[in-house]
């Protein structure tokens, strides 16, 4: 009986040095060239995410120049950026991995992989027709992610919607307006982009004051306030360098109105606007800069506007 199962054994021994074991060595082979290159990529990707990670919002102040400060903000989004690039390309490596394996797999399993190829153009070619608008919403999607032309949490217009980025796939974006409604926008149909959340915008303020003011006490009083605000770190978040007495913006019988401009972090231009306002009131106040009752003309069609007589 003995004598009977050893061949049996050796018989199995032999079967399994055959395909069997060349696909666990492709197999195996795969799962290592997937790791190093994984491994590797994610490397690169923190030392990419480290260096945006350098320049903190705070530290922007030191940029007084419009491109300085454009280069601090990008490299701020490097992370995000570095991190939308790392999961497209472990998707790429993966799909290449397996499709290799399974190529080197099949004609060891005896299916021939000449016909499959040659059906697999063929149908390339059709789908190629037939699918144009789908290719070009991946390809898009592509060079949006690679160019970092927006990404989640943006505010953006995209011409047909606008909102802010909720999600951004390869084939369509996805944003919710300011009425909290949901758009879905392929990406192959983004002809233009426009990104309020990218870099700096700018805060600008008109403060009409007393036709017979002092400007240059106007103008002291305003630099006093900006110098101020430069300094304060509550505004860290929202204020990138020093507030600018932009001057006499217009005239009128009854007010001078002064511009104040700032840059402001991206979606604070609001808030920033509202707390120079806040600022310049209080010191408007003590130094007894006065400011008149303007009277605007009411806009066509306003609410409240007086009937024609």
């Amino acid at each position: 009986m003995h004598n009977g199962t050893v061949p049996d054994w050796n018989k199995m021994w032999e079967t399994l040095q055959g395909a069997p074991l060349q696909i666990l060595i492709i197999v195996i082979t795969a799962v290592i060239i997937r790791w190093l290159s994984v491994r590797i990529l994610n490397r690169v990707i923190r030392r990419m995410a480290a260096q945006g990670r350098r320049e903190r919002l705070g530290e922007t102040r030191r940029a007084e120049r419009t491109q300085e400060l454009s280069e601090v903000l990008m490299n701020q989004r490097r992370q995000q950026r570095a991190e939308a690039i790392g999961a497209l390309l472990r998707s790429v490596f993966t799909a290449t991995v397996v499709i290799i394996a399974l190529l080197l797999i099949l004609p060891i399993l005896g299916i021939n992989v000449g016909p499959l190829l040659a059906s697999a153009g063929v149908l390339g070619v059709a789908l190629g027709f037939g699918a144009q608008s789908l290719v070009k919403d991946y390809l898009s999607g592509i060079f949006l992610v690679f160019e970092d032309q927006y990404g989640v949490g943006d505010l953006v217009d995209l011409g047909e919607a606008v909102g802010v980025v909720e999600d951004v796939t390869l084939r369509i974006t996805r944003l919710r307006d300011l009425g909290g409604v949901v758009w879905y926008v392929r990406n192959g149909e983004i002809l233009r982009v426009a990104n309020q959340s990218q870099g700096w915008v700018l805060a600008a303020v008109d403060i009409p004051v007393a036709y017979d003011e002092n400007l240059d006490k106007v103008r002291r009083t305003i630099e006093a306030v900006a110098e101020d605000m430069y300094g304060d770190p509550l505004y860290d978040d929202m204020l990138l360098g020093r507030p600018t007495y932009a001057g006499v913006e217009a005239v009128s019988g009854e007010a001078v109105f002064i511009k104040i401009i700032a840059k402001a972090a991206p979606e604070k231009q609001i808030p920033l606007t509202r707390a120079i306002r806040a600022q310049i009131k209080d010191a408007f106040d003590r130094a007894d800069i006065r400011v008149p009752m303007v009277v605007r003309p009411f806009p066509p069609g306003a609410a409240g506007q007086p009937p024609a007589q």
